[in-house]
């Protein structure tokens, strides 16, 4: 299955009520700091309206309440990918997507066999503080030489200015966060992306 080259992540199924409709194929859940209660009906009710408009869900983090709900695909971070039990994802048969920074990190995943890895940050993020400088598109282009045919994700300080230039660099998928979330006219920056991404 290929997945779509726009992938926004949100932090609350209110957001995908809204950016489904318009069109978005491809989706992020990502809860922090919330109970577990509140996190399970988040990825309940996501799940469902991603399955509604046809659409993949992956869920950030929390594998264990990913496999309970029957979701297809799950998102790790470095930190995550500490206290994942890969084997349940796996057996679960869940779809793997891992985040990375640097050599080491991409070295570390490769061996996971991930089923897309994100880079980032491309651009400087406002989303949150980093220990990594930005990446640059000669490193986008770097790393899709050694994923070969495993998706590439281009993530941080995304814009639908800059994703045709990341998209050429060699990112198959471009991920957007706070360009739609803090944007005065979400749904049309939405619109924008598809149009850029398509």
């Amino acid at each position: 299955m290929t997945l779509d080259r726009f992938y926004p992540i949100f932090d609350h199924s209110d957001w995908l009520h809204r950016m489904l409709p318009l069109g978005v194929k491809l989706v992020q859940l990502r809860i922090k700091d919330q109970p577990d209660a509140v996190v399970r009906e988040q990825v309940k009710i996501s799940r469902d309206l991603c399955r509604a408009h046809g659409a993949v869900l992956v869920v950030n983090d929390h594998w264990q309440i990913a496999i309970e709900a029957g979701c297809d695909w799950i998102h790790l971070g470095q930190e995550d990918l500490d206290d994942a039990d890969l084997k349940a994802i796996r057996s679960a048969g869940l779809k793997l997507g891992v985040s990375t920074h640097d050599d080491d990190e991409l070295e570390r995943v490769l061996a996971m066999h991930p089923d897309y890895v994100a880079l980032g940050p491309v651009y400087p993020t406002i989303l949150k503080k980093m220990k990594w400088e930005q990446q640059g598109l000669p490193r986008v282009t770097e790393w899709k030489t050694r994923l070969g045919e495993i998706p590439l994700v281009g993530i941080g300080g995304m814009s639908v200015e800059r994703a045709p230039g990341v998209l050429q660099a060699g990112a198959d998928i471009v991920s957007a966060v706070t360009d739609i979330t803090l944007n005065t006219d979400p749904e049309a920056r939405v619109r924008a992306w598809i149009e850029a991404t398509r």
